[in-house]
């Protein structure tokens, strides 16, 4: 054991997040931690770590469990990338200029015990491996697609680019319990399958937060559930937890339907009973005593609560107007900004009713290859024909077009020519209960923008529905509507996404960018990866 919590509560400004969560984290466990957005995953990483202190209940770490935790982005004036990775290795510079001033006293003709002391911080700095410092970074800053960063100055980097750096000074510092924290933002599809591999040998604990279905499947053994306050263990990946889960809510509804069984029958027994002692002449006080112990014993009784039913956004979309056959066609295609080649070359036809998703590295150009389509940005050479009769509806993966000031209702209105009164049923629908559709735009989540933006897109008269990286933001649970939802839409569907279980459950085509050109792979994703890692080591060889 290296992490156990006893009976936790915490509330965050008057409101209860949790009032008694236990669970234990061993030693070279990885373990998931799932809930809805807002169910205190985050705030209960934070008592872990001991950032925050619980409001009643105890955490016990055992000595020397090394917690490492990124939960805020921390200032690096004047330092580079390079630098800043380098700080994971704080404890081993410690140790090598305990070394220099070692070697400067033995210079100076120190007695033996020096020498000693000396030769036994050197092996030990060898068995942590002092030496390999820049090797590691050079790996891990490769894995994680920083390569090209290394140079730069930190606090030039853009918010995603900086995570990035300080999630792999995180990996490099290498503590005894990681606590990741939706890990897998801002990586492309190479970076994320890297962490994966790199975590399946990782010496230490895993915890991770992730609404990355597949990576969850990849890398936990464990899946620990927060739900109204109430924690709950599952053995097992994230498919594991979805079937256990299901079972769990099946016995729990039978043995609430058995209970209500029974509660009627004893009810029934009272009323019986009662109805007997005043019929009788005289009144039968041993009827009334037995209706009163029944009673107690009601009175008494554990209820096994209800299932309840999990709130869930509800889409509905349909392509009432079809477009023509061909929806878009791109000839001898070239776009790049200065010396800087994104793609060149490229032939791609999109028909109606396609499920093509653009795939590859970040940086590759997905996102202007989208914007090339919608008409957005024109390319420096090439053709690009759009069908007849296509209507576009376009989720960005930035959100645009929203005024900050504006409250959610007003945002969502100012597209659309609807009552408050319909509006508020429409936003209800994605979520937005009673005071929240009267909250600023600035002031939602992610996760909240998403769905407003979903809200919005859902009303629009559409056939072909351009999407980059729709499930941002979204929890599991979103994420899950959502894909229903485009599963059963009738029009064109083209997506960028990084999201491995949402390229596989819906797209039939992959247009994969690299090296300046993309290549088109018609079957699903996880064989067009496959095709794709045989092309790359091909063409490395």
């Amino acid at each position: 054991m290296q992490i156990k919590a006893q009976q936790l509560a915490k509330s965050i400004g008057g409101n209860a997040i949790f009032t008694d969560i236990s669970m234990e984290i061993n030693a070279k466990e990885r373990i998931a931690l799932v809930g809805r957005n807002g169910s205190g995953k985050t705030t209960l990483f934070e008592l872990l770590a001991g950032i925050e202190e619980p409001d009643a209940g105890i955490i016990i770490r055992t000595k020397n469990t090394q917690i490492g935790y990124l939960h805020q982005i921390p200032h690096y004036p004047d330092y580079k990338v390079y630098d800043v990775m380098n700080e994971g290795f704080s404890e081993l510079h410690a140790m090598q200029q305990r070394l220099s001033a070692l070697e400067q006293q033995l210079s100076d003709g120190a007695d033996e015990r020096v020498l000693r002391q000396y030769g036994e911080l050197q092996e030990q700095f060898l068995e942590s491996g002092g030496y390999d410092t820049e090797s590691k970074i050079a790996a891990v800053a490769n894995g994680l697609g920083l390569a090209a960063l290394t140079n730069q100055l930190f606090e030039s980097l853009s918010g995603g680019e900086k995570t990035k750096v300080m999630l792999a000074q995180l990996i490099l510092r290498q503590p005894s319990v990681l606590l990741l924290d939706e890990p897998t933002n801002h990586l492309d599809l190479s970076a994320i399958e890297w962490l994966e591999h790199y975590l399946e040998y990782y010496s230490g604990t895993v915890v991770v937060i992730s609404h990355d279905r597949q990576f969850l499947n990849h890398v936990v053994h464990k899946v620990y559930e927060i739900e109204d306050g109430v924690i709950w263990e599952s053995k097992g990946d994230y498919d594991d937890y979805l079937r256990n889960k299901q079972a769990k809510m099946e016995q729990q509804f039978a043995d609430y339907k058995e209970q209500q069984k029974k509660i009627q029958k004893i009810k029934e027994s009272i009323r019986r009973l009662r109805q007997w002692a005043n019929e009788a002449s005289p009144p039968n006080p041993d009827l009334f005593r037995k209706a009163k112990m029944m009673e107690k014993m009601l009175e008494r009784m554990e209820l096994v609560k209800r299932p309840a039913a999990e709130k869930a956004m509800k889409l509905k979309l349909q392509a009432n107007d079809r477009s023509g056959k061909r929806v878009f066609e791109l000839s001898d295609v070239f776009h790049g900004y200065g010396d800087d080649i994104l793609f060149a070359d490229v032939e791609l036809s999109v028909y109606w009713q396609d499920r093509l998703a653009i795939v590859g590295d970040n940086g590759t150009g997905k996102s202007t290859l989208l914007k090339i389509l919608l008409g957005e940005i024109e390319p420096v050479s090439g053709e690009v024909r759009r069908g007849s009769n296509v209507k576009i509806g376009y989720l960005a993966q930035q959100f645009e077009g929203f005024d900050g000031n504006d409250r959610v209702i007003e945002a969502f209105r100012s597209t659309l020519s609807v009552t408050e009164g319909d509006a508020r049923h429409l936003l209800a629908q994605f979520l937005f209960y009673g005071h929240d559709v009267f909250k600023r735009v600035k002031d939602l989540s992610g996760g909240e923008k998403m769905r407003l933006r979903l809200a919005q897109l859902m009303q629009e008269e559409c056939n072909v529905l351009v999407l980059d990286e729709p499930t941002n933001h979204l929890d599991i649970e979103s994420r899950e509507v959502l894909e229903e939802t485009l599963k059963n839409f009738n029009g064109t569907i083209i997506a960028i996404s990084h999201d491995r279980y949402f390229l596989e459950k819906l797209f039939t085509k992959i247009a994969w960018i690299d090296g300046q050109t993309l290549t088109l792979h018609e079957g699903s994703y996880s064989w067009a990866s496959e095709k794709h890692k045989l092309r790359s080591g091909a063409l490395q060889g």
